[in-house]
């Protein structure tokens, strides 16, 4: 029993009239405060795992509980209200261009109708928390990379989540800025509890960040543990093809020189 609690969910998209399966059958338990990583190949189906959670996608099939309350059960008022307890990272950011920091930060307190003096005290709070207090009326055509992915976390926890979904948030970034984005993230975890799911297929951000993982393949979980002993001793095909480009990729880097994390 986890914090999130995932059983048997499927999820299928049409194309062209014929169903496409996504998801086919994910169980999966993330415990309360932790750092999650799922890892995969594109089109595994790590997105629409996260998608799904929040349900900005439906699933066809399956329960998704976080802290008890079924997401799939709820209705459409409901939803946006335990929305709210679930902040979402992006990969290309998306931020509003014609909005500042400030404006971005706090645009989820202001749909959701929060006072405006409880939203300044609050989004204050969050850029203070990413380290943007200065950048509060730039637009995010003046910030570097790290700098909007900062937004967009100030932006996921502003509303004080107790679940946090990062859909291959350090993807776009160097690897010196994504390991400050990591740092952060801990940062923020070990300040708050905050539960962290990480999508990703950098196998450098689970291991630097994640105390347990798991390996989507084709829509299904096939190995989950610590993630010590995932990188240490892979059970699936998969993994171990992951950990053999991996450790290729990373003695390439070394001899080199090149960055990693």
């Amino acid at each position: 029993m986890g914090y999130i609690e995932i059983r048997g969910l499927h999820k299928a998209f049409s194309v062209r009239g014929q169903p496409l399966p996504v998801l086919q059958g994910v169980d999966l338990d993330i415990e309360e405060g932790e750092i999650f990583g799922i890892i995969g190949y594109s089109g595994a189906g790590k997105s629409t795992l996260a998608r799904c959670i929040n349900r900005l996608e439906e699933a066809d099939k399956g329960e998704i509980l976080v802290g008890g309350i079924n997401i799939r059960a709820l209705n459409k008022s409901e939803l946006l209200r335990e929305r709210r307890n679930i902040g979402m990272i992006f990969q290309q950011f998306n931020l509003f261009e014609a909005q500042t920091v400030y404006e971005n930060i706090a645009y989820p307190l202001k749909i959701s109708g929060v006072s405006r003096s409880e939203i300044r005290g609050r989004m204050m709070e969050a850029a203070k928390v990413v380290g943007l207090s200065d950048k509060l009326y730039a637009y995010p055509g003046g910030l570097s990379g790290g700098q909007k992915q900062r937004v967009g976390i100030a932006r996921a926890i502003v509303g004080r989540p107790s679940v946090l979904l990062s859909d291959e948030a350090t993807s776009a970034l160097d690897p010196k800025t994504t390991l400050s984005i990591l740092e952060l993230l801990k940062e923020i975890n070990a300040k708050t509890g905050i539960t962290i799911l990480m999508i990703t297929h950098e196998l450098d951000v689970i291991k630097y960040s994640c105390s347990r993982m798991a390996v989507l393949e084709n829509g299904v979980i096939i190995e989950s543990g610590d993630t010590s002993e995932v990188f240490g001793n892979p059970k699936s095909k998969t993994g171990e093809l992951f950990f053999k480009v991996y450790d290729e990729f990373r003695s390439d880097k070394e001899y080199t020189g090149g960055d990693g994390i």
